[in-house]
C-alpha cells in the first residue's frame, strides 16, 4: 500500500467518535485486510460483565469496511449496506481484536468479513464472525 493509501484509512478511522470512545486502534493496515484492537473497558461491558456485543459488531462492521476501503481508489469512500453477525462466544478478556477482510472487491459492491476474538491471558477465542456488503460512495 502507498502511504497515500495508509495515511487515508489513518485519517478516516480518526474521525470516527465512536472508536475513540471505546478506545479502538488500528493494529494493522494491510491491502484487503485490517485488524482493529478495542480495550474491553468498564462502559462497554453487559449485564453479566462481559463486553458487550455492541462493541464486537462496531469494531467487526469498520475493520470489515476499512478492508473494503484499502481496494478502492483514495477519492471513495465506503458506507455498510448490510452486515450480519453470528455471535459465538461471550466477549470475556482484555480485548478485542477484528480483522476485516474482502471476500470481492467491487466498483458498485464489495463483499467483506470480520473475524473477531477476545484476547485473555495471551490467548485468542474467536467470538463472532461478521459478513455484509460495502457500497463504494465519492469521498
Amino acid at each position: 500500500m502507498t502511504p497515500e493509501e495508509i495515511a487515508r484509512i489513518k485519517t478516516s478511522f480518526a474521525a470516527q467518535s465512536m472508536m475513540v470512545t471505546f478506545g479502538a486502534t488500528l493494529a494493522d493496515i494491510g491491502k484487503s485486510s485490517i485488524r482493529i484492537e478495542a480495550p474491553i473497558l468498564p462502559g462497554a461491558l453487559q449485564q453479566q460483565g462481559f463486553g458487550h456485543a455492541g462493541l464486537t459488531f462496531a469494531i467487526g462492521d469498520s475493520a470489515a469496511g476499512y478492508a473494503a476501503l484499502t481496494t478502492l481508489p483514495l477519492d471513495m469512500e465506503v458506507v455498510t449496506a448490510e452486515i450480519k453477525i453470528n455471535l459465538l462466544a461471550p466477549a470475556r478478556g482484555e480485548k478485542l481484536i477484528a480483522i476485516g477482510k474482502v471476500i470481492k472487491p467491487g466498483k458498485r459492491l464489495c463483499v467483506v468479513t470480520a473475524e473477531v476474538f477476545a484476547h485473555s491471558k495471551g490467548q485468542d477465542t474467536l467470538i463472532a464472525i461478521l459478513q455484509g456488503t460495502m457500497v463504494p460512495v465519492p469521498a
